[in-house]
């Protein structure tokens, strides 16, 4: 088989299937709340339900898979009914950490999928377009992740809280989600950190681990992660001006 045929059948020019992997296991702690942050309103929505009706609007997502904290698992089933979502294959249980909570997701896609867009369900402002965009990213290379330049010089510091070195701001990305990967290659990377003991702070990481590139996406700065009371004020303001098509 010649090269380029090689690279074809391993980067395929479009994703057949696509899915996305919603992890929505977060806490309310950094929000003061006993309310989960995936289940706070904005604007009278729930933050997860929003970020689902993204990626079921997106027409490059075959399905979703839900990974949820163990008591919120039931209410899911009531979203489906009130909202009408069509892609929802599974709502799975999470583990101890995001990567076993990742990889118990994982384990229910579909065997057809050969790109997985794993996402935060606090990121409730991300586009279908620009799930779309890293999607595309990661047909090409393999690996790809929405992401946004650094605004502010970044500085590398030591154990004591001194400054080891300043990278070229230009070099720098604040990553964010959805990371999208060849469904394979990320097979790979995440059964290799299992065994290896190998714990990431992302997606990204784990697939970096083996030896793999990932491509940083401009997805700009208003995929923000909700995390604190603040960022609910901020996302509302979002939405007031149109960021996110939720209606």
């Amino acid at each position: 088989m010649k090269l380029k045929n090689i690279f074809r059948s391993i980067f395929p020019k479009e994703a057949k299937h696509c899915t996305a992997i919603i992890v929505a296991g977060g806490s309310g702690n950094r929000m003061g709340s006993d309310t989960t942050k995936q289940m706070m309103k904005i604007d009278g929505v729930p933050v997860v339900v929003r970020t689902i009706t993204v990626f079921e609007n997106c027409p490059d997502i075959k399905e979703i898979v839900i990974v949820a904290k163990k008591d919120e698992i039931g209410i899911y089933n009531l979203f489906i009914r009130s909202y009408g979502f069509k892609k929802i294959k599974a709502v799975v249980c999470g583990g101890r950490t995001r990567q076993e909570s990742v990889l118990n997701g994982f384990k229910a896609i579909d065997d057809r999928c050969d790109f997985v867009a794993i996402h935060d369900a606090a990121r409730c402002l991300v586009t279908p377009d620009a799930v779309t965009k890293v999607l595309r990213e990661a047909e090409r290379y393999g690996a790809a992740s929405a992401a946004a330049p650094a605004k502010d010089t970044v500085k590398i510091v030591d154990e004591k809280g001194f400054v080891s070195s300043t990278p070229d701001r230009n070099n720098v990305y604040y990553a964010q989600t959805p990371q999208t990967f060849k469904a394979d290659l990320y097979r790979a990377a995440a059964f290799y950190a299992l065994k290896k003991g190998f714990e990431a702070t992302d997606d990204n990481s784990l697939v970096e681990y083996i030896g793999a590139k990932v491509k940083m996406v401009d997805c700009g700065y208003k995929n923000i992660k909700i995390t604190t009371p603040e960022d609910i004020h901020i996302a509302e303001i979002l939405l007031k001006r149109g960021v996110n098509e939720y209606e």
